[in-house]
């Protein structure tokens, strides 16, 4: 149930926001490629791909390895706020 009511709160989301791109973007400036984020995160490249574009939406767990990864707040990862600092 409360994996139904994230994909549906998700995905109205990224109808507003480019996950995918701003993904894309954190990697590239931190010099990370596909696939040593996917090793770092613990899922496979492809996993990585459809992220970045916007062909799959994330699991909660994943977006929590993503944030901790890049030293981020969840609401930045999703667009929800431009400030990256975690609390």
């Amino acid at each position: 149930f409360v994996s139904t009511i994230f994909n549906k709160i998700f995905s109205e989301m990224c109808k507003m926001f480019d996950f995918g791109n701003h993904l894309k973007g954190l990697r590239l400036k931190n010099n990370i490629t596909q696939k040593d984020l996917a090793k770092a995160i613990g899922i496979s490249e492809r996993g990585i791909q459809n992220y970045e574009l916007n062909a799959r939406k994330p699991t909660f767990d994943i977006l929590i390895a993503l944030a901790r990864f890049f030293d981020v707040s969840i609401d930045y990862l999703v667009g929800e706020t431009t400030n990256p600092t975690r609390r």
